[in-house]
């Protein structure tokens, strides 16, 4: 049975068939974690119970013949900032190394509920604050694809670990980019669902008001089903138009050299939708996606409140920002944003100013949808490459959903120039944007781009084992 690149469906059937256990496949991924995540760094520890609960699994199919969830016998990889009772709960911080909450975040018990397996806790960019993922606890995750890049962040150990094969999908969290950035870079679907959907019960917190769970995975149908369990309501049903009408977000492409690998898949893409009868117009409104970052986005304004609010109630052991920077038990890139944002107060009239201009920005891009007739906006994730191993991440345009609290889908789009670092090429990944709970009309689209143009291509082995 291949298990490489499995997907749900197939491995539902693989077990109903009887050829194939569950205990197989989670031996399957730990033994590819212990072999090769020395190369990648994309795994903080694995779950010590996964083989019992895989033969626990087993044993229910073979006692009565069915699967009794979504998600029966599936590894799931979970960020290391998302509570698991079993396992640690680090957010890549040596301030907190080997603490546990002893209980499992509220999406954590939706996935058990369904049947799946916790496999492993994955490498983040410590306390999610960065997008290159990188930790005092872990260390530098590599791209499979490019051991010379990052796998892009905050979420990229996880993203990492997918693509590798080291689990079947997994578990990321989004306050500016961070599902979407390694789910680009490591050639994967990954959703930022609209905020609300999924509780951050159990989730260190960065931002609550930007701050979300979502699903990482090789497929579009995985990452979907894993939203339909972690999701605290039901989606809402798409009403399908006769055609699907995109709009282009041209502010959101770069026109510089170093963009030209990215333009140069986002036109063949535009060029694949345009062949599905879908309709994609030029929107001129200009967006600053900078601008967005610097002088709109909450995150660093509620850093401080929420993490401390979070440390001090689980009762951590360095409850605070002060606490932390005391320690030293931190990695030192995350220091100049830590010590600034413990400078910062939601009381104060700037972040009252930025509560107002997100609500200009909402309006504007309500009024984009609403005068153009528009089912989503289309952008690359990233107006060039993710970035090489000791550089910082540039031109993302992840901010648009993640202050908005709209949703976004990323889907592969393609590759870059194959080069000797880069076997199969850097991937490309692009994002559907939507209005508020439209969710199901973005995963329609998605859903008819990957039927006829299948993007998915895993890492080159010999390039990293």
């Amino acid at each position: 049975m291949r298990m490489l690149e499995i997907n749900i469906s197939a491995y539902h059937q693989s077990l109903l068939d009887q050829r194939l256990t569950s205990e197989e496949l989670v031996a399957f991924y730990l033994d590819r974690i212990e072999r090769f995540d020395h190369n990648l760094s994309s795994i903080i520890c694995v779950n010590p119970n996964s083989i019992e609960q895989a033969r626990q699994c087993d044993k229910v199919l073979r006692e009565t013949g069915k699967l009794p969830g979504k998600l029966h016998g599936v590894p799931v990889l979970v960020k290391d900032n998302i509570e698991t009772e079993d396992m640690p709960t680090t957010a890549g911080s040596l301030s907190l190394k080997g603490f546990s909450t002893g209980k499992d975040a509220g999406l954590v018990k939706r996935l058990r509920a369904a049947g799946a397996i916790i496999l492993a806790k994955t490498n983040l960019h410590e306390f999610a604050i960065w997008g290159e993922t990188i930790s005092s606890i872990k260390g530098q995750t590599h791209n499979p694809y490019d051991l010379t890049r990052t796998p892009g962040g905050s979420s990229g150990g996880t993203g990492a670990a997918l693509a590798a094969n080291f689990g079947l999908v997994g578990i990321g969290t989004d306050t500016i980019n961070s599902i979407r950035s390694p789910s680009s870079a490591n050639n994967l679907v990954g959703i930022r669902p609209t905020v609300e959907l999924i509780s951050n019960d159990g989730v260190v917190p960065y931002s609550l008001s930007q701050d979300t769970a979502g699903p990482m995975a090789r497929s579009l149908a995985d990452t979907v089903t894993v939203l339909e369990v972690i999701a605290d309501r039901d989606l809402p049903d798409c009403d399908l138009p006769q055609k699907f009408k995109i709009g282009m977000l041209r502010s959101f492409f770069g026109s510089e050299p170093v963009n030209e690998e990215v333009n140069q898949v986002m036109a063949q893409v535009m060029e694949e939708i345009r062949s599905l009868g879908i309709e994609i117009v030029d929107i001129d409104d200009h967006i600053e996606i900078s601008e967005l970052v610097s002088n709109v986005s909450l995150h660093l304004y509620e850093l401080k409140a929420h993490l401390n609010a979070y440390l001090q109630a689980v009762g951590a052991p360095h409850p605070g920002i002060d606490a932390i920077l005391e320690s030293g038990l931190y990695h030192p890139g995350i220091e100049e944003n830590l010590v600034y944002a413990n400078g910062l107060e939601i009381s104060s009239p700037e972040y009252v100013n930025r509560l107002e201009k997100r609500t200009r920005l909402q309006d504007q891009v309500n009024a984009i949808f609403s005068n153009h007739g528009l089912n989503a906006l289309i952008f690359p994730h990233q107006q060039q490459l993710v970035c090489r191993v000791g550089l910082s991440q540039v031109q993302r345009n992840g901010a648009l959903a993640a202050i908005t609290g709209y949703p976004s889908l990323c889907m592969p789009g393609g590759f870059s120039t194959p080069t000797k670092d880069a076997p199969v090429g850097v991937p490309v990944g692009f994002e559907l944007f939507g209005l508020p709970n439209s969710e199901s009309c973005l995963i329609a689209i998605a859903s008819q781009y990957e039927r006829k143009f299948p993007k998915r291509r895993p890492p080159l082995e010999g390039n990293w084992l």
